[in-house]
């Protein structure tokens, strides 16, 4: 199979070298595609070094910070258009451990869709306080509640994704971003028949520089499941008829 993996990145040349470095330990069968969103402290030409050295790394200049969701779409499109058919994403900050990826890419042999999650047994988030993990918890239950997913853990970003997934979710129409854009595409996963799997990955904080996460990330969330949720009758009363 060929494999690339998406790194979006904003403002993070204090990570991006590093990281590029231990995915190429990790997976060294893996293309890298490097989709920067303009960021002022030129983490673009810092991948674009770092890929020089190390080869099979490409650097997706954007024109301006179009947030998480876009980026994914973005650098799926271009891994479709270049021929590839096996998806990873990741976040460059280190919260995802590449130690982690050999495990999740031997569950993409058998499916379409697998989800690094921290709710499964054998997942954890060791630095986390106990009310930020019950809020994130409580979050992932109500989204698999509403919405019938039957995943522990929808607002992960830590995957691997199948060409067919991909197609069956119709990823350049989904329009949320941050947690709402897992979520989404985990919806459209599951309503596409896409085959769905989690293993577990322990979770960590960033190890440098400035979190991206907002309130409004969360709010955008907890909206859209609730919208999504609601229009799900409906949508089974079209279907049958």
């Amino acid at each position: 199979m060929r494999l690339l993996v998406v790194l979006p990145t904003y403002n993070e040349v204090l990570n991006v070298e590093t990281m590029l470095r231990t995915l190429r330990s990790v997976a060294p069968d893996a293309d890298v595609l490097v989709v920067d969103d303009a960021s002022p402290d030129k983490t673009a030409d810092a991948a674009e070094r770092a890929g020089a050295e190390l080869g099979r790394v490409t650097v997706l200049r954007r024109r301006g910070k179009g947030g998480l969701g876009s980026a994914y779409r973005a650098g799926f499109s271009w891994g479709i258009d270049h021929g590839y058919d096996t998806f990873v994403e990741i976040d460059c900050d280190f919260s995802h451990d590449p130690a982690a990826l050999p495990s999740l890419l031997a569950a993409a042999e058998r499916y379409e869709v697998v989800i690094g999650s921290r709710y499964v047994p054998g997942g954890h988030i060791p630095q986390w306080t106990l009310s930020r993990r019950l809020l994130s918890r409580g979050g992932n239950q109500y989204a698999s509640l509403m919405l019938g997913l039957g995943v522990a853990d929808s607002t992960a970003g830590y995957r691997v994704y199948s060409r067919s997934a991909l197609e069956k979710i119709d990823y350049q129409s989904v329009r949320a971003d941050g947690y709402g854009f897992q979520i989404e595409m985990t919806y459209r996963a599951r309503r596409g028949g896409a085959t769905i799997t989690e293993v577990p990955i322990s979770f960590g904080d960033r190890l440098r520089g400035e979190s991206k996460m907002s309130s409004n990330i969360v709010y955008e969330a907890l909206w859209l499941v609730t919208k999504w949720g609601l229009q799900r009758p409906l949508q089974r009363r079209r279907s049958a008829g």
